[in-house]
């Protein structure tokens, strides 16, 4: 039994769903808030400052006052306003200063950040930017030479600048999509954009000098930008990324194609995205995402205590966000689900599986659409890869990061499954069946020889290699016991191996890090502990739920502190206000069901 009252935990979750309740939009469904990004916001008032820096002068204005007040010590800028400083951020801010390296006002700030550069390559020579950021990234270009092409057009990397950025093979994109997984592209595919725009710039400003490639160029170019625009979202935006548009438009107005209809589309979404503190964030929002975390993490009580018509108002926005249509971006399926109700979203695996999730809490409730529910399921079907893991957004497009399988969204799709199955027709049971156990074998092999399992969206940098294999292990260990409860897993050694990790892991304030000795935050200690409890309760599932109860005490009265474990595209750190809340929430309903059932069991004396 647990070492702390029912009510102490009745208390606590109380508190939380007050919290997380009191967050919820006019629509009744959750926004959340994204941490504002030094990396969006720096590339981003860089592209309107190209595109059309007097028009866009206030917002320039804003962003570089931002950028001014929010450096770290070091002289360096991180990806969020709680991150250290890294060398990709700090050059982007750095490119984004050349608009004011004349202006008084900025000379002090832009001579601490170059102090800080010189520190950390020892020169400001473009040998040294390119060599250093291009080993940091390796084969992977998805980044690389984005950073270096924002380099080059600032004129950070001198007068024979665009010789330090690799080319980019945009006329690859002229390729049907299901040809990706062969082309073995340099980059990731939600990135295509980029390699167009990027590639475009490049050979505008280091012509070939091959005249059979100059003519292909003249015969291809029309063809990408017509591609390009095609995976450009109707309100301008590429993904609802800041950075991923800025980008693009920079690299457009590089390559002098300024006046293509793409730009001006471009940067409307970029002004429409600024915050009213002159940044911006890495995305819009994860909207759809955080309210299926919302709706998961409220108990059962609770949700019953909600009024019919609410819930069937927060199912019909679930509902209506599913897409019915082949997507532009991806060609993805119809059924799945993107992490944001916007244009620019796109369907992945693992909001697709937290919609199904959270549309199975709420079934309990309300009626709710069948046919939507298998629609969705077959498109996470379609979407395994012949490994048995799911990818984010596309079958085995490639084996680059966001394309491969990971642990964590096998997992949720593992769950999303399991809780559908058996009110399903016996030909989609069926398939479901033989999707659960690759997906099983998958995890098994994907288990490292210490038990873990690393996620692909969630990191942490105070770890050794940024990693975080409690998070990671956490999601798997939930899913494999589930699926251990109804006999899909006939061998506990995994499960066991994994909790024995967790219970390693586990810091002496009782709470947890990304890994051993990593400082202990609300949502690692949140997931781990609710991994732990559905095994049983033992001397740390007590010393970590006191953990926790503490920290939400400690913060009754204001937001619990939201730390940067997010992994967005390309290893950009975020916080989400609402991890913290939702996290905690799930796992204290977890305690707070699983305590009253102890107490029920226990033989009367």
């Amino acid at each position: 039994m647990l070492q702390i009252s029912i009510q102490e935990i009745t208390t606590a979750r109380d508190i939380l769903e007050q919290k997380l309740l009191a967050k919820r939009n006019d629509k009744g469904v959750w926004d959340g808030r994204l941490s504002s990004s030094a990396l969006s916001t720096a590339v981003s008032l860089f592209a309107l400052h190209t595109y059309n820096s007097e028009k866009n002068a206030d917002f320039i204005r804003q962003g570089l006052q931002w950028l001014s007040a929010n450096i770290n010590d070091d002289g360096g800028f991180g990806d969020s306003i709680k991150s250290a400083s890294n060398l990709s951020t700090t050059l982007l801010c750095w490119s984004a200063l050349s608009i004011v390296k004349e202006d008084a006002e900025y000379q002090q700030l832009i001579h601490k950040v170059e102090a800080c550069l010189i520190k950390r390559l020892g020169s400001l020579e473009a040998e040294h930017i390119s060599k250093s950021i291009l080993h940091h990234y390796k084969t992977d270009r998805t980044f690389s030479v984005p950073i270096l092409a924002m380099c080059a057009l600032a004129g950070r990397l001198g007068e024979d600048g665009w010789n330090y950025v690799p080319p980019l093979p945009f006329q690859l994109a002229v390729f049907p999509d299901r040809l990706f997984k062969f082309l073995k592209l340099s980059v990731v595919s939600y990135a295509l954009p980029a390699l167009i725009a990027i590639g475009l710039v490049k050979q505008h400003n280091d012509p070939p000098k091959n005249p059979l490639i100059i003519q292909l160029n003249k015969w291809i170019i029309p063809k990408v930008l017509r591609i390009l625009s095609e995976k450009q979202a109707p309100n301008g935006g590429f993904l609802e990324a800041s950075p991923l548009t800025a980008f693009v438009l920079m690299s457009m107005v590089g390559a002098g194609h300024g006046k293509h209809q793409l730009c001006s589309k471009a940067e409307s979404f970029l002004r429409a995205s600024i915050r009213e503190d002159g940044s911006w964030p890495i995305d819009t929002s994860l909207s759809t995402w955080v309210t299926t975390l919302s709706i998961n993490a409220l108990g059962e009580d609770s949700l019953a205590k909600l009024d019919a018509d609410y819930k069937t108002r927060v199912y019909t926005c679930l509902h209506k966000q599913q897409h019915r249509k082949i997507h532009p971006f991806t060609k993805s399926k119809p059924g799945g689900w993107a992490w944001i109700d916007l244009e620019g979203g796109v369907p992945d695996g693992d909001d697709t599986s937290g919609a199904l999730l959270a549309i199975h809490t709420l079934s309990k409730h309300i009626s709710v659409d069948l046919q939507g529910v298998s629609l969705g399921i077959k498109w996470l079907i379609d979407n395994q890869n012949s490994d048995g893991g799911f990818p984010t957004f596309c079958k085995g497009w490639g084996k680059l990061p966001f394309d491969a399988s990971c642990a964590d969204i096998t997992a949720h799709a593992i769950r999303a499954f399991l809780c559908w199955k058996e009110t399903m027709s016996p030909a989609l049971a069926k398939k479901m069946d033989a999707s659960i156990r690759k997906a099983i074998a998958y995890l098994k092999k994907e288990q490292s020889s210490e038990g873990s399992w690393l996620p692909l969206w969630f990191g942490n940098e105070k770890e050794a290699n940024h990693q975080n294999p409690v998070y990671g292990t956490s999601l798997v260990l939930i899913a494999l016991m589930e699926a251990y409860k109804v006999g899909f897993l006939k061998q506990y050694n995994y499960i066991k191996r994994g909790i024995d990790f967790l219970k390693i892991a586990q810091n002496p304030d009782g709470g947890w890090g990304a890994n051993r000795h990593v400082t202990s935050s609300i949502e690692e200690t949140s997931l781990a502990l609710r991994a732990l409890v559905l095994n049983r309760f033992d001397e740390s599932t007590n010393e970590g739920t006191i953990f926790l109860v503490q920290k939400i005490m400690e913060h009754k009265d204001r937001d619990l502190p939201a730390e940067p474990i997010g992994l967005y595209f390309a290893s950009l750190w975020y916080y989400e206000e609402l991890y913290p809340l939702t996290f905690a929430c799930a796992t204290i309903n977890l305690i707070k069901e699983m305590q009253q059932l102890a107490t029920k069991t226990q033989p009367s004396v």
